[in-house]
């Protein structure tokens, strides 16, 4: 995968985001991707989710992958609760099936619980009751509680809020046989961290397969099993998570040469 950019002197040149990189996921396993800044890792995950064409070689999967996050969909201007309709639409879910997830997906974001909210907004209300989302006009659509964060247009909400949001819109909305996740776990507290966690666990014991990007190596270590290193595009290194990230944590202490694969 390579993109042109301008070379600063009147012309332009080709770059390699990711190159030569093969390898094998198979069901059930919870794959850690970790790099340096620049190294290709949301690039290969867009890959991977069919969001960017490759120039040269192939990628098989079996089942639809999904790229956490509905960030073209949302819209900051539009509630909370409306993005998470607009949300569960964007990923083909119809309102019945997101009315019937609806509160699913609130309770695992932690938006009615008062995390990372803003002060000057006011406490959080009690959330809305089954009967009250039945009421409105998108057919249903729910009815957040006046002072709610997601009676709150987006815009509004911190950047912890509002990735936890898409998190929980991606991760519960529906099941997925492959999940595709950029660095969602370096946003919120330790009791929303245990909920992606567990809902990871969830997915690979449905036989799916997740995919996590993340600087926080902790991360890595407490839900991957193993882990691939890009550096400069390529694939530097391919194993048990613990000893990927120690080989990584090494290099960018000592600036020794990584391994080659």
């Amino acid at each position: 995968m390579a993109y042109t950019v301008p070379d600063g002197l009147g012309g332009n040149r080709r770059v390699h985001a990711v190159k030569g990189v093969c390898f094998v996921a198979r069901r059930g396993e919870a794959i850690g991707l970790i790099g340096s800044n620049g190294s290709g890792k949301s690039t290969l995950l867009k890959a991977i989710a069919g969001l960017q064409p490759v120039e040269s070689g192939t990628i098989h999967t079996q089942g639809r992958p999904a790229l956490l996050g509905v960030d073209a969909a949302l819209m900051g201007d539009l509630s909370g609760e409306r993005n998470v309709i607009l949300g569960g639409l964007a990923m083909g879910m119809t309102r019945s099936e997101i009315m019937a997830r609806y509160d699913d997906i609130v309770a695992f974001s932690g938006l009615e619980e008062g995390l990372d909210e803003d002060p000057a907004a006011g406490p959080a209300a009690p959330p809305a009751g089954p009967a009250a989302r039945r009421r409105g006009g998108l057919s249903p659509r729910p009815s957040a509680a006046p002072g709610s964060p997601l009676s709150r247009p987006l815009r509004t909400y911190s950047s912890g809020m509002s990735a936890r949001l898409r998190f929980a819109i991606s991760a519960t909305a529906r099941s997925h046989d492959v999940l595709l996740i950029d660095e969602a776990l370096a946003t919120g507290d330790a009791r929303f961290r245990r909920r992606s966690r567990r809902r990871i666990d969830e997915l690979r014991a449905a036989a799916g397969t997740v995919f996590l990007v993340a600087h926080a190596h902790a991360a890595i270590r407490e839900t991957c099993d193993r882990a691939l290193w890009l550096e400069a595009g390529t694939l530097r290194m391919d194993g048990p998570a613990d000893e990927v990230v120690a080989a990584y944590e090494e290099f960018t202490r000592t600036g020794a040469t990584p391994p080659s694969r």
